[in-house]
């Protein structure tokens, strides 16, 4: 709460002036000054809505149960501790209201927290009319009460409870019926009705062994209570203290910032990686998706065959690839033919995602993760059902999820660079600073979420990385210029080695790596990347339309060691044979400059499978697909090459299904705030509102001036108009609401009533047929 926030909170007054101290809500927030009520609107948006008539409308919503519940969300420990102790002291009480004075909140928790802690705290209610009135007389809402995350006398009381390690070595001691029954308390409600409460019960019940070691309280004969801190214990929830006053202060583990940037380079650069196999895997061969629509295991443990990747990635790479709108379900092309409906398949879009530098891809997906409203952390949990949620399923959709994400992480943030927090000391400082939503902060709610940063490079070693600070503060640009810092810089060499492999010592630029992933295959990846040429890979690239002399160049060009004689040999004796057969289309055909050659396929078993017929000595034809005829005289052991009707080779290879991408698709609904300028047009409104209703309350308006006809409205808007008077009238608007307002006539004619507004000098234009009353203002 800043100094000139509390300032806009005081009553306004006249100088010279003494107001009388507000005693009800709609007195005090009528003497707040606009900048107050901009304020309370902003931080309270849902009492806007529809736009209140009245101060006391106004007052009535503030007061209302659901709205307060919302308010006190944000509220920390010292907050509800201030609540709590004026509920104590009867600030909130219905019948008999006690107003309590500031300095009684100083004489009960002055010793607990500091007079500027306590201002800062009353002021931060103030601002969102939870506490009103003045400090000789401090009033609550009275339905704060409800709000408070601890049961009534928790922080004015002195503590009687175990101590998180008294209660751990208690439960360590328990019987598995004592445990289940502590566990049903944690699940279901702290408070259970047993008869074994009651004074006299044999001592070996497990209620009265619980009770004799204060795991349990004695409400009556018949109830028993579970206490805060062993639930929490027992929900694997942070032990929250309403006795300390102040924040926890978490242990830090320091580090320089370029080591948690080094080491996120390297998740990211595994990132990227994984993130290439899934699409093109998934483009090979779509996975159908399961009838709830998500991705099953059958599919996720082909991917891992196919990959190598763990399981948990694979879910966790998938959910952020959905959510960038590189992997979607429907409808692929070409669509694969095993009567499944819809598929998980990369889309149009992935093309030229990858095409792009590394650091603004990673800035695509660290930017969904951060924007997903869903929990990927919960794959392979059990539902109600016992079942395993999938990936990808509707499940996983949370609508907690970007928040609880985005208060570990900003949390973390605010330490300075290169220090780490543990998940548990996060979990505790969440849970004192917003009590009411502590079980969202369990630990392993708060590791999960950190692991998953971690994996996407916003955090590395327990500390928030340098680019994930600036997206964390929306600034991509500097993110991705961050991430591009951290990663190590493209290489355009590689080093050749004897036994027939290429080391790429670095990330390749993106035009040499498209050329040696096409003429070498991937053996082992990481920082430095080891590819196996082969007499297939070889193969592969001169099916691609490559010749044996590019081939040759490629690697003395770009390689740093000698090219070995066997690479040279290898490509020479694959190029010899390659191609001596060519496919064209007949549908298909086979041509061969050597006759022996063609004869050779003619009499081997594969030209029964094709239907191969002869019309030249050099050239036979087929009803299969070129496709289809290159396919099986490759398995035969042959090493034909694809061509076009010009006779240059073609390349063949599968470019993967795609899914067409969604277009114009609007992103997830999330209400979007008024300005500040919007509400002060409103607080305008209620102002003119106010006024309105406190001149038709009042004296000042005529008796006899209220409207019975038409032409009686006419003749009195006319009137006014002609002598510049004020008049009140009723409107209705066209949703139906009905408002009241003193205005100043200018003209009337046409259907139309233009009237200045006193409150804010604009003029404004009422439909005459919609006003429902005036009357003169004398």
């Amino acid at each position: 709460m800043t100094a000139a926030a509390t300032k806009t909170a005081k009553p306004r007054k006249a100088a010279g002036t003494k107001l009388p101290e507000p005693t009800t809500l709609t007195e005090w927030l009528s003497a707040l000054g606009d900048d107050a009520l901009v304020e309370l609107l902003q931080l309270r948006p849902d009492l806007a809505v529809p736009l209140p008539a009245s101060m006391a409308v106004l007052a009535a919503r503030t007061e209302q149960r659901a709205s307060v519940l919302r308010a006190t969300d944000e509220l920390d420990t010292l907050d509800f501790a201030v609540i709590e102790t004026l509920v104590v002291q009867g600030a909130a009480d219905l019948r008999d209201p006690q107003p309590a004075p500031r300095t009684k909140l100083t004489q009960l928790l002055g010793d607990r927290a500091s007079k500027a802690m306590l201002d800062g705290s009353v002021a931060k209610l103030r601002t969102r009319a939870l506490v009103w009135g003045s400090d000789k007389a401090l009033r609550l809402t009275t339905a704060a009460q409800e709000a408070l995350p601890w049961p009534l006398g928790s922080t004015t009381e002195l503590p009687d409870a175990l101590t998180e390690p008294e209660i751990e070595a208690a439960l360590a001691e328990l019987t598995p019926p004592e445990r289940g029954l502590l566990d049903k308390l944690a699940a279901t409600g702290p408070r259970g009705r047993t008869r074994d409460a009651a004074p006299g019960t044999p001592e070996d019940r497990p209620v009265q062994r619980l009770l004799a070691c204060r795991l349990l309280h004695r409400i009556d004969e018949e109830t028993v209570e579970l206490p805060l801190s062993v639930g929490q214990i027992l929900r694997d929830e942070p032990v929250t203290d309403p006795h300390a006053l102040t924040p926890p202060q978490p242990e830090l583990r320091k580090q320089t910032s370029s080591d948690v940037n080094a080491a996120a380079a390297g998740e990211v650069g595994e990132l990227l990686r994984h993130s290439a196999s899934l699409l093109d895997v998934l483009g090979q061969t779509p996975a159908p998706a399961l009838r709830s629509g998500g991705l099953g295991v059958r599919e996720i443990r082909r991917v891992v065959k196919q990959t190598g990747i763990d399981e948990a990635r694979i879910g966790l790479i998938a959910e952020v690839l959905a959510a960038a709108r590189l992997l979607d379900k429907g409808s692929p092309e070409p669509l694969p033919d095993d009567g499944t409906e819809d598929f998980w398949a990369p889309t149009t879009t992935a093309d030229a995602w990858l095409a792009v530098v590394p650091p603004r891809r990673w800035v695509v997906l660290a930017q969904a993760w951060l924007d997903l409203d869903r929990f990927p952390w919960m794959i392979g949990l059990r539902d109600a059902n016992d079942k395993p949620l999938a990936a990808l399923s509707a499940e996983l959709r949370n609508v907690h999820a970007v928040r609880d994400r985005h208060a570990i992480l900003r949390l973390l943030a605010e330490f300075p660079s290169g220090n780490a927090v543990s998940a548990a000391d996060l979990g505790r400082a969440l849970a004192w600073r917003q009590p009411r939503w502590r079980r969202h902060y369990r630990l392993e709610s708060v590791q999960r979420t950190l692991s998953e940063a971690e994996t996407l490079g916003l955090v590395a070693r327990g500390a928030v990385t340098s680019a994930g600070r600036a997206l964390l503060h929306g600034r991509p640009e500097d993110a991705e210029s961050e991430m591009a810092a951290s990663l190590p810089a493209p290489v355009d060499h590689v080093l050749v080695q004897a036994d027939l492999t290429v080391i790429a010592p670095g990330p390749l630029v993106p035009e040499l790596q498209d050329r040696i992933s096409l003429v070498a295959e991937v053996e082992s990846a990481g920082a430095a990347t080891v590819y196996r040429l082969s007499e297939t890979s070889v193969r592969r690239a001169l099916d691609a339309g490559a010749t044996a002399t590019e081939l040759h160049n490629l690697f003395t060009a770009h390689s740093r060691t000698p090219v070995p004689q066997a690479l040279t040999y290898l490509i020479d004796d694959v190029a010899r044979r390659h191609g001596r057969l060519r496919v064209g289309m007949a549908r298909s055909f086979i041509r061969s400059e050597d006759p022996a050659l063609l004869a050779e396929v003619l009499a081997a078993p594969v030209a029964g499978q094709l239907a191969l017929r002869a019309v030249a000595p050099t050239v036979a034809i087929s009803q299969a697909s070129l496709g289809e005829v290159l396919e099986h005289l490759r398995a035969a052991g042959f090493s034909p090459a694809g061509e076009d009707s010009s006779g240059t080779i073609v390349d063949l290879r599968p470019r993967g299904a795609r899914i067409p991408a969604r277009s114009g698709q609007k992103p997830n609904w999330r209400p979007n705030p008024p300005s500040p300028e919007q509400l002060r047009a409103l607080v305008s409104e209620l102002r003119a509102g106010e006024r309105a209703a406190q001149s038709r309350s009042g004296r000042t308006v005529r008796s006899d001036g209220s409207r019975t006809t038409t032409a009686a409205t006419l003749n009195l808007l006319q009137l006014a108009a002609r002598t510049r008077r004020p008049v009140h009238i009723g409107y209705v608007d066209a949703s139906g609401i009905a408002t009241q307002r003193v205005v100043e006539p200018l003209k009337v004619g046409g259907g139309q009533l233009d009237a200045l507004d006193p409150v804010t000098g604009a003029i404004r234009h009422f439909t005459l047929h919609r006003i429902a009353s005036v009357a003169l203002i004398e």
